[in-house]
């Protein structure tokens, strides 16, 4: 396999320090770039400069499916910033909150909140959040419960949806590396094929009905349930709450209607699928571009059709909505740009022959079925350390992909084990940006919602490591059900042993 040998895995590996020491995507994933190029120019800066600019950055810009995939970007954060202050969310939860007479059907409420707010992993918390955080008290839940509920239906949720921003992100990684390897499938199909086996956010979402309807709580969350059912103290007594954004208030101050979650969501799944079936869709191979155009149509309806609820019921004046609607299109500059330097590291990493580099060191020194694991691993590893997922799925996307190809590896069991790696990292850094905004939309103690929500999450994360190891082996859907059986069987002896080891103790033992 032709590569450059060692020199080759400089990029992506300066690109994960430079994520650790910066905590910024965009400046890592460029310093991995940069650092590439220099190695192809023979170490000559200005030249690679150049380089930088004219065959990779305004290369992926003039390329016609990334022109598609950015545009789509910008039409989708247009919309979500609609969604996000249309007030839908909270006359929602106004019509639900009168039927929730218990534990367990407050806390289901706020998790299908948190679903139904799919189309934004940043939104979810602070729109769900401040809505059941009342509800939550009253019941007497603790607030770090509520701060794990809508952290587990935030990016979990939005990783497996195929068609908004973190579909459309995911599936440009794909598609580049399909094209490098001359993959005739689409990115939408390798994508779908591919979510049966992203486990751990799959087990992520499905534990909390699990917790809800058992009560089956066990570490530091059990404890927390504990001393507000017992002394209904919100907060432990060195506990500082994250203080809430100032938007917070005149979201729950809004006066809306229902409809303006429902109604746009309708529209914008009616115009896809409208669009897709006379196309042979689902039977029929769907081309790239035609799909990208039917999903910015959707897109565009939606908007116009919320634009409209939100005039029609007087929720902000049109320049105002339009404002809002300008702004999310602004919004995803930054993940424009993520984009485009992740094409551009993976186009500098093939032609440096990174990933043939990677596939020669492990063939035949590492049996085909640990793949899964070390890739679920090491993204875990990279997204712990960084606090983000988005830059994980960067890095790890041109190595993973290809490794499955060489090495004869399942290619939607490897890209379910960068995504599931990049969320349970994630989910476990006390520097994640959507675990920070769990606990500010919950108003809990960030760091008593990352103790509480870790045992949980070393739980799930470890039934999907088994997971991995049996779909390396077998590379069948099968694999989901045994992490599933996997996590309910541990959730129940641990909790059986948390309840044994409570039992008979002081309140006060856990107020200390």
């Amino acid at each position: 396999m032709e590569h450059l040998g060692w020199v080759s895995i400089i990029p992506p590996l300066l690109a994960i320090v430079a994520a650790l020491v910066t905590k910024n995507v965009i400046i890592s994933l460029f310093i991995g770039t940069f650092s590439g190029v220099l190695i192809l120019t023979g170490g000559m800066p200005l030249s690679a400069t150049k380089t930088i600019i004219s065959d990779y950055l305004f290369f992926q810009l003039t390329d016609g499916y990334n022109a598609g995939v950015l545009v789509l970007l910008v039409f989708i954060g247009g919309f979500v910033a609609l969604m996000e202050k249309s007030g839908g969310a909270a006359a929602f939860a106004e019509k639900v909150i009168r039927f929730l007479n218990s534990k367990a059907k407050t806390q289901l409420a706020a998790w299908f909140g948190g679903i139904i707010i799919f189309f934004s992993d940043l939104g979810t918390p602070l729109l769900v959040g401040p809505i059941f955080e009342k509800i939550f008290d009253k019941a007497k839940i603790s607030r770090e419960k509520l701060a794990w509920i809508i952290d587990s239906t935030a990016s979990p949720v939005a990783v497996l949806i195929p068609f908004i921003g973190w579909g459309v992100y995911i599936m440009g990684l794909i598609q580049k590396e399909f094209d490098s390897l001359k993959i005739t499938e689409t990115d939408w199909d390798a994508f779908i094929q591919a979510i049966p086996f992203q486990f751990y956010p799959i087990l992520a979402v499905l534990m909390v009905p699990l917790v809800a309807l058992t009560k089956l709580e066990f570490g530091a969350m059990a404890k927390a349930e504990k001393r507000v059912q017992e002394t209904g103290a919100l907060f432990w007594p060195n506990s500082k709450p994250m203080r809430k954004p100032d938007n917070m208030t005149e979201l729950q101050n809004t006066k809306s209607k229902a409809s303006l979650i429902f109604v746009p969501l309708l529209v914008l799944l009616v115009t896809l699928f409208g669009m897709l079936i006379p196309l042979g869709f689902p039977f029929e191979k769907i081309d790239g571009s035609a799909f990208r155009v039917a999903l910015t149509t959707a897109y565009l309806f939606a908007a116009i059709v919320l634009i409209g609820l939100m005039v029609f019921y007087k929720v902000k004046k049109f320049n105002e909505v339009f404002d809002i609607y300008l702004s999310g299109m602004q919004r995803m500059m930054t993940v424009a740009a993520i984009l485009v330097l992740a094409w551009s590291l993976g186009t500098v990493m093939k032609n440096l022959g990174t990933a043939n580099y990677v596939v020669e060191i492990m063939d035949g020194n590492i049996p085909v079925y640990l793949i899964p694991i070390i890739l679920f691993a090491g993204g875990a590893c990279m997204s712990f350390a960084t606090g983000t997922s988005w830059g994980t799925f960067a890095i790890m996307m041109p190595l993973a992909i290809p490794m499955a190809v060489h090495l004869d590896a399942s290619i939607y069991v490897c890209i379910g084990a960068v995504l599931s790696g990049g969320i349970f990292g994630d989910h476990c850094s006390p520097i994640s940006d959507t675990s920070i905004l769990s606990s500010t939309g919950a108003g809990s103690d960030h760091i008593d919602h990352v103790k509480t929500q870790l045992p949980y999450a070393l739980l799930n994360g470890a039934a999907a490591l088994a997971a991995y190891l049996i779909a390396g082996l077998t590379s069948s859907v099968l694999s989901l059900g045994a992490a599933i059986m996997i996590m309910i069987t541990a959730v129940v002896v641990i909790s059986k042993w948390q309840n044994q080891k409570m039992v008979g103790a002081d309140k006060g033992n856990y107020l200390n």
